[in-house]
């Protein structure tokens, strides 16, 4: 038995979600591949998969040699590579993942241009608003705006982000330029739900506060939020990349940005290994240059 090329099925099993789904990706039969499979299993006496009629999923065993067999593939990968010529194609599969809106205004287009570069290699971007196991859930590289904690990733910085406040010039005319925060408690703040650290986060001097700020519009999802503050509905706050069009445009303009709390960083990360495929690091240098110098002022008026 090919070991390695065991290993690879298995990976693209856990990947694709199905043994059908393998076999389409890979290019192979579905009796090959669970050929494979059942025979990778006996070799290591373990059962990788709980398969029933309708789904397939990782037992705990396969979910901790997921990791290695990731790992393994990539030096494999990487020992080859180093043994060609430094300009050829990176190929393969790349999995990644961004916040929503930042994946829909700034990663989605650089990947797009990093796949039109390298046509062999297959990009799947995952753009999803919480916090992604890249171990577990198989994932490449990930992109993060905020500080870090997971010391298990490997952070690399992009630039920062502010977080601003904003209303339209309309708006502002009529109801005043705010010189302080505490005067939008009498004003009307579209708001959003369930959106940490929060409506109403500032900064004077060393020390940092929120204001419990009232609107008669909530929603749970940053782009309504934006288009009903750009309406002139009232301020919002938002992340600088979010309402950065409208800014540019003139649509929006930003107040308070004496009292603005300190810009969140945004890094590129991926787990600690030794190796990292071509691709990976293909991708990881590109996306680095595109946001080389993403600067928290660029976007005010």
């Amino acid at each position: 038995m090919d070991k390695l090329r065991a290993m690879a099925t298995f990976v693209q099993i856990a990947d694709a979600g199905s043994l059908t789904a393998a076999a389409w990706a890979m290019g192979s039969s579905l009796p090959a591949v669970v050929r494979s499979l059942a025979a990778y299993e006996a070799a290591l006496g373990v059962r990788l998969f709980n398969r029933t009629t309708r789904r397939i999923s990782l037992t705990e065993e396969g979910r901790r040699h997921l990791e290695s067999c990731r790992q393994l593939l990539a030096a494999v990968d990487d020992a080859e590579a180093a043994l060609k010529d430094n300009t050829t194609e990176p190929a393969g599969q790349l999995t990644l993942t961004a916040p929503v809106l930042f994946g829909q205004m700034h990663v989605a287009p650089i990947v797009t241009r990093f796949v039109q570069k390298h046509p062999q290699l297959q990009c799947r971007v995952l753009l999803l608003d919480r916090v992604v196991n890249l171990v577990e859930e198989g994932v490449d590289v990930g992109i993060r705006i905020a500080a870090l904690e997971d010391s298990s990733l490997v952070a690399l910085p992009l630039g920062e982000i502010r977080r601003v406040v904003v209303a339209t010039p309309a708006y502002l005319r009529e109801h005043g330029r705010p010189q302080h925060p505490n005067e939008l408690l009498q004003a009307n703040c579209v708001r959003l739900v369930d959106h940490a650290p929060g409506w109403g986060l500032f900064r004077e001097g060393n020390k940092t506060f929120k204001l419990s700020v009232r609107g008669n519009l909530e929603f749970n999802h940053i782009a309504p939020a934006v288009q009903a503050c750009a309406a002139g509905a009232g301020f919002g706050q938002f992340l600088s990349y979010q309402v950065a069009p409208l800014l540019l445009s003139g649509e929006l303009q930003t107040v308070l940005e004496d009292f603005e709390d300190a810009p969140r960083p945004i890094h590129v990360v991926y787990p600690h290994a030794r190796l990292l495929p071509a691709r990976t690091r293909a991708f990881i240098d590109f996306i680095r240059q595109e946001l080389k110098g993403f600067e928290p002022r660029n976007t005010t008026t």
